[in-house]
């Protein structure tokens, strides 16, 4: 399975399950939920989503460290401030707001299995790798930064 860990980059993998999503939601009829219902409610959902995507990787930015997500161990400084002080991982969160919002937009109750199945595939291929490169370059800051901040909010 450690073959996987890296190999695929967050939003690639989003565009994926979006893409699955959409095959799954022409296959069923959509819920009773009427159309300009579902885009208000995705747009409630993506709109934060995407801030909070932004905001992370601003934050990465401006402390001038890789916001490449396939080289964790280029990472030059620690980021904790900002959204950083909500979750360790903002573009992902980003990224799982943006499928959820899409599947209330494809009105279909399976296309919410995307989310779903982002979460845990997220967790052991992309986030545990970074977090042992992480743990590797700023060791005792990183754990106490670990014990305070929650992986996703």
């Amino acid at each position: 399975m450690q073959a996987l860990e890296l190999r695929i980059p967050p939003p690639v993998v989003a565009l994926l399950l979006a893409i699955a999503m959409w095959g799954i939601s022409r296959f069923f009829m959509p819920a009773a939920v009427p159309w300009p219902a579902r885009v208000l409610i995705a747009a409630v959902i993506a709109l934060p989503g995407l801030g909070i995507a932004v905001s992370g990787a601003v934050a990465f930015r401006r402390a001038k460290t890789t916001v490449n997500p396939m080289k964790p161990e280029a990472t030059s400084s620690l980021v904790t401030s900002g959204i950083y002080r909500f979750t360790r991982n903002p573009m992902y969160v980003g990224l799982l707001c943006l499928l959820t919002a899409w599947a209330v937009l494809l009105g279909a109750p399976l296309a919410f299995v995307g989310p779903v199945i982002f979460v845990p595939y997220m967790n052991r291929f992309q986030i545990v790798p970074e977090e042992r490169a992480l743990a590797a370059l700023f060791a005792t800051d990183y754990a106490a930064y670990k014990a305070r901040v929650r992986r996703w909010l």
